[in-house]
């Protein structure tokens, strides 16, 4: 268990005063304290992988499936595009809704600590990501999971050439968040 600086300690926990209820009263004292250090370390830590997924995420879809697609005749193209749409628009939010939640619950929980800056980097990252992504490509996707991929709309690959610009804008937003997150907590 980790010594408790002298200066949170309650005063019953001083060396002068040793009767068996007050040592008592200390050592409930440093239990609480170390499971609300135990807490807010588990919330950093849930923060920092789910950011990291979304990062990695993020990565992959705009470094190593957005070329693959690309490589493709227009039909398969459009045929991947909305296979992937159906499986990322589930689980996108389910590590982004959590990772931005924890972030913001594990940034308020470290109070002033060293590193908050970078934590709050991390946080507004990940908002400018929710807001690029909700004004960018959601509706994108929704405008693609309905067309024909045998008789696409004209003017079609504009519309995915918007969504791959906004896509890279996503990337780097999500890995500037875990970068600034895991500095935050590292600085702490």
């Amino acid at each position: 268990m980790a010594k408790i600086p002298l200066q949170l300690r309650p005063s019953c926990c001083s060396a002068q005063v040793s009767s068996r209820a007050n040592v008592r009263r200390c050592r409930r004292f440093e239990v609480a304290l170390d499971r609300a250090t135990m807490a807010r370390s588990s919330l950093e830590f849930l923060a920092l992988f789910l950011a990291g997924l979304l990062a990695g995420e993020e990565f992959v879809v705009r470094f190593g499936v957005r070329d693959a697609i690309a490589s493709l005749d227009d039909v398969a193209h459009l045929q991947v595009r909305q296979a992937l749409i159906v499986r990322l628009r589930v689980l996108v939010p389910a590590l982004f809704v959590p990772a931005l939640l924890a972030g913001i619950v594990a940034t308020v929980a470290d109070g002033t600590a060293p590193g908050l800056g970078w934590r709050c980097a991390g946080v507004a990252a990940l908002v400018a990501w929710l807001a690029v992504t909700a004004a960018g490509t959601v509706p994108i996707n929704s405008a693609v999971f309905d067309w024909d991929p045998v008789a696409p709309p004209a003017g079609w690959r504009v519309l995915v050439d918007r969504w791959e610009r906004l896509n890279t804008l996503r990337c780097w937003l999500a890995l500037g968040a875990f970068a600034a997150l895991l500095t935050g907590v590292a600085l702490r």
